[in-house]
């Protein structure tokens, strides 16, 4: 099935810059323009830039309460913002950067573009933003007014005008020079536990096993391979005990701190923590059927599927990526995150996690270029355990 495709028109104001400030946003069904949900809020006293992204945190999370498996096309007048969101401008102003770093956790990267349009063609938004500010002003929260149903758009209509200037191309074989250093994400799967030889499901909410001694041996041997290469700027890691070890093994090593991500843990398997994939498929069948056809199934007893996952493992990646833009930064995480991290690398089909191989304490590594892109540059290395 196609995935469904929106438009986000937004705006933001503000009356004296900084003054009396508020946003508004639209979200459009992307084949016929209609306008499907509205968002508006005065937010007091703030610069016309952080009405701005203001606006388009509003818009993205209209669309995504809508269908959070669509793509989006973002349009504003704003250049600065659809400059700094596209990766070819650095934000600089720190009132911008949470807000830029929470626009990109909306959406997993790759769903949303950005385009500018001339701001008669985004009337609505500036629209909504100026009935925010009035209601605001007057002491009074904005609600919706009634509308006649918005025309369709014709293919023409609903394009956006070019830029004034062409986007940065896109990343392939090799990087424009003007794309700057990339962001490269080695990705480390942790050693084994006890459970790891007899292939048992060992998510997030199971007994948290430690490290057995041929798992600590693997981290030791990471850790080698990786003061070796002498490349690692900083080590990021899974909240569990397993992570944790293999984590600090390497940062030992290499006399780096390490920090605790909370969305990198492994998948909550729920019920079937700590069994065999046939002592699953014998007490649950229809469950692990489910599961297997749709990453939207969860494990029976569990609080999350595999398309939850990928949402809280973006935004894992987006925070990791804003933190260390430009650096090597070692991840050490769990089979189920680091296959979700290369499938949207490659741009692949969410069922594509159930065609990796991950062995334990293998490396991956992931660079991410400033226009969006990604390249995989190494998948289930185990070279330094031989």
């Amino acid at each position: 099935m196609t995935a469904r495709r929106f438009v986000v028109e937004a705006d933001g104001g503000s009356r004296g810059n900084p003054g009396p400030a508020g946003y508004g946003a639209v979200v459009r069904d992307g084949d016929t323009g209609q306008i499907i949900a509205e968002a508006a809020e005065y937010i007091g006293r703030a610069t016309n830039n952080v009405a701005e992204y203001r606006g388009l945190i509003a818009g993205l999370r209209a669309a995504h309460a809508i269908d959070p498996t669509a793509t989006v096309d973002v349009r504003l007048d704003s250049k600065l913002v659809v400059e700094q969101m596209s990766g070819r401008w650095k934000i600089k102003h720190p009132d911008m950067q949470p807000l830029a770093a929470e626009a990109r956790t909306v959406f997993p990267r790759g769903q949303v573009g950005y385009s500018w349009i001339p701001r008669e063609r985004n009337k609505e938004a500036d629209r909504l933003a100026n009935e925010a500010m009035d209601a605001g002003q007057a002491g009074r929260a904005w609600q919706p007014k009634a509308r006649p149903a918005a025309p369709e758009l014709s293919v023409a209509e609903a394009a956006p005008e070019p830029l004034a200037e062409p986007p940065a191309a896109k990343a392939g074989w090799a990087a424009p020079a003007d794309l700057g250093t990339p962001t490269t994400l080695v990705l480390l799967r942790h050693g084994e536990t006890a459970l790891t030889p007899q292939k048992r499901f060992s998510g997030s909410t199971g007994s948290d096993p430690e490290l057995s001694e041929r798992g600590l041996w693997q981290a030791e041997r990471a850790a080698e391979a990786l003061a070796a290469r002498g490349t690692v700027q900083a080590v990021v890691c899974s909240p569990m005990l397993r992570t944790r070890q293999t984590a600090e093994a390497v940062a030992l090593r290499l006399g780096l701190p390490v920090r605790v991500e909370e969305g990198l843990r492994e998948l909550d398997f729920g019920d079937w923590e700590g069994l065999t994939f046939a002592e699953v498929q014998e007490r649950h069948p229809e469950d692990l059927t489910a599961w297997l056809a749709s990453t939207k199934a969860k494990p029976t007893g569990s609080t999350e599927s595999f398309a939850s996952l990928t949402q809280r493992v973006g935004v894992a990646r987006d925070k990791i990526l804003a933190r260390y833009a430009g650096r090597t930064v070692l991840v050490v995480s769990h089979v189920s995150p680091i296959k979700t991290l290369v499938r949207l690398a490659l741009g692949a089909p969410p069922d594509a996690v159930y065609r990796m191989e991950l062995s334990a304490a293998s490396f991956c590594a992931v660079q991410y270029y400033a226009d969006g892109n990604a390249s995989l540059r190494l998948l289930n290395d185990t070279g330094h355990l031989r």
